[in-house]
């Protein structure tokens, strides 16, 4: 099969031809329609994050078709769409996963991480991680909901009723995440990097009540912030503009420093929250949701072996709404 390759962090992803994975017990053999470019993805190839399986096939937002199932996998069938998302695997044993909190597990494997991902026209994956896909959307625009759509997805479900919603770093979560806050009748208000005119007019094309640099402060107090750009800086910007009792959440798993900030834009019972992964549960809920909002992903879509051009564009900021590589 034909893949992109990572060999060490901070080169340019390599094209290669690899030898088709094959499903051992209790995987799934899955031909790739899509898979996203996530800025996660981007965090490996930099070498922000630090422990990637080298070689590594990355990407973790994978629309395909399965193949065929190994040994001790019921429900799948070949020919079905399914979609596979950041985390790959659990141990199933220790205390998080005993006590529902999969996301948090002390063992656990992550698609295009620690097991390769879908840069490649195949993939194998655990059959306890594949979710079916239905709904409208295509492939290429579906990709995006499998991490962009699911921690966007938690994100927000953290924010709990916060009818004032900041959303910091419009990118391919923020535009999925703004429509469900909409649907939901949710007051979305949009930060992106001074003087992003275009990202500004994207969000507020997509409902946003108010749209503005990160260096603004918003109109209204708001209850709830959710931070998707990887900027330290934020986290006392967001706090800033949150109410008192309101919380600030750090959607990303990777971010910049966080800046030394006065105890009083904290007090108040303000509070800061990270989203770590997903569990299985989210999955189900946001793809059964999406429908009904129903999303719409804006894609610009990328020939498998021009995931460097992609990665690029979305190291640059070129980018509104999400990349997708089609094999």
């Amino acid at each position: 099969m034909r893949a992109m390759v990572l060999d060490r962090a901070g080169e340019p992803l390599a094209e290669r031809d690899l030898p088709d994975p094959e499903a051992g017990p209790g995987e799934v053999l899955i031909a790739v329609r899509a898979c996203g470019v996530c800025r996660t993805d981007l965090h490996i190839v930099d070498g922000e994050l630090t422990a990637p399986k080298l070689p590594l096939v990355p990407g973790h937002e994978i629309v395909g078709e399965v193949v065929r199932a190994g040994t001790g996998v019921t429900g799948f069938e070949p020919g079905q769409r399914v979609g596979v998302p950041w985390l790959g695997h659990t141990c199933g044993a220790c205390f998080h996963c005993d006590h529902d909190r999969e996301n948090l597990c002390d063992s656990p494997g992550f698609t295009g991480y620690t097991i390769d991902g879908g840069y490649a026209e195949y993939t194998v994956a655990d059959a306890h991680y594949v979710f079916p896909l239905g709904g409208d959307l295509s492939d290429t625009e579906a990709a995006p909901l499998l991490c962009a759509g699911l921690i966007g997805h938690r994100a927000l479900r953290m924010a709990g009723d916060a009818r004032r919603l900041g959303i910091y770093g419009f990118g391919a979560a923020a535009h999925i995440v703004a429509q469900v806050a909409r649907h939901e009748g949710r007051e979305v208000f949009a930060f992106t990097k001074p003087g992003d005119t275009d990202g500004q007019l994207f969000a507020t094309r997509l409902g946003a009540a108010w749209a503005g640099g990160s260096d603004e402060a918003p109109p209204e107090e708001l209850d709830a912030a959710l931070l998707f750009a990887p900027v330290g800086a934020l986290v006392p910007a967001a706090l800033r503009a949150v109410r008192k009792g309101g919380t600030v959440v750090c959607a990303g798993i990777h971010m910049s420093e966080i800046p030394a900030f006065p105890y009083d834009i904290l007090w108040g019972e303000r509070r800061i929250v990270s989203v770590a992964n997903l569990t299985r549960r989210d999955g189900d809920e946001f793809l059964a949701l999406a429908p009904k909002v129903p999303v719409k992903t804006e894609i610009r879509t990328y020939p498998l072996v021009e995931a460097n051009a992609a990665l690029d564009d979305l190291r640059a900021g070129r980018m509104t709404g999400a990349a997708v590589l089609v094999p």
